[in-house]
């Protein structure tokens, strides 16, 4: 009989993951399922694959392949060592009935049967196979994020068949979401094969930056600017929040850089953000003689120098 390179087989090297090995499995499922593949040869080559899957996927399988060791080549004459037995001091009649487990109940090689055990059942053209989950990133607003929306997604998706057709759907974006949180839409992803169910979609939320509001976490940051005569002395002013306008008192004596918590107007959660005021005060320019004769009376008269606690 002869070796069967597994790793070779599923195009991954002998140190690859369990994750690597199964993604592999699903491009090259993909490619050669025989319900859809144009491929020459692609019914003899998904069979391989189901086989070196099978094997690889199964760590009690795998650990026992790989003590046959490196050094065997594809196609290569094998015979089983002299007293094999695989990993786990499994008996050849157990290790038949695991091989009867195989993803597909694909007919398996010889190979197969001489380090397993019988593969069973007879390779069937209409092997089921789950789709393959599918990421893509969604940008929302941030109001959308605060209040919940409902946004139609226009997505290229592929058909069983092999073709690609534009699908739109409708996303429930629920409210308080967050940068990098996924929402999944179960069958949305890509298409199984034969009576396999499609896989998910799940869209990764990006909050598209605000032009008034600094998000962190579930925190809302808004830059204020007042006059310096509402800093002085202070005063009752109108601030925007994503629910609506709110009254917020402006202490008096209050300076550049302050911040001010409005409590519970952030994004909604369990417990919600807030939102934080930044005071920035802003000059008046001198734009006319009126203007600079009361900057002129003003640094006369006051005796403020911002720089006193510099010392000599």
């Amino acid at each position: 009989m002869r070796y069967k390179d597994y790793y070779a087989i599923m195009g991954v090297p002998r140190t690859a993951s369990a994750e690597e090995i199964k993604r592999a499995y699903r491009k090259l499922a993909h490619k050669y399922h025989p319900d859809v593949s144009k491929e020459k040869g692609a019914e003899e080559r998904f069979k391989e694959l189901g086989e070196a899957y099978e094997v690889l996927r199964d760590p009690e399988k795998r650990t026992a392949y790989d003590q046959l060791g490196p050094n065997w080549q594809a196609d290569q004459d094998f015979t089983p060592p002299p007293g094999w037995q695989p990993t786990g001091g499994r008996t050849h009649k157990h290790a038949r009935s695991a091989g009867s487990r195989g993803p597909d109940a694909a007919h398996f090689s010889d190979f197969f049967e001489s380090i397993f055990g019988g593969g069973g059942g007879g390779f069937r053209r209409s092997a089921s196979m789950r789709g393959e989950d599918e990421h893509a990133r969604l940008s929302v607003t941030l109001e959308e994020a605060y209040a919940g929306a409902t946004r139609p997604v226009r997505l290229s998706v592929t058909t069983p068949e092999g073709h690609t057709e534009v699908r739109t759907l409708n996303v429930k974006i629920p409210a308080g979401v967050q940068s990098g949180q996924q929402v999944r839409l179960a069958g949305q992803g890509g298409p199984g094969y034969g009576e396999g169910p499609a896989g998910d979609l799940y869209l990764e939320i990006q909050i598209a930056p605000h032009a008034r509001y600094r998000l962190d976490g579930r925190d809302l940051y808004l830059a204020m600017p007042i006059a310096p005569w509402e800093a002085a002395l202070g005063a009752t002013l109108t601030v925007p929040t994503l629910g609506g306008k709110v009254e917020l008192k402006i202490p008096a004596g209050s300076q550049s850089g302050r911040k001010l918590r409005l409590r519970g107007r952030g994004l909604p959660g369990t417990p919600p953000g807030d939102e934080y005021v930044v005071l920035e005060i802003v000059n008046p320019r001198v734009d006319s003689d009126q203007a600079r004769a009361l900057y002129e009376q003003m640094a006369k008269e006051l005796a403020f120098d911002p720089r006193a606690h510099w010392g000599a």
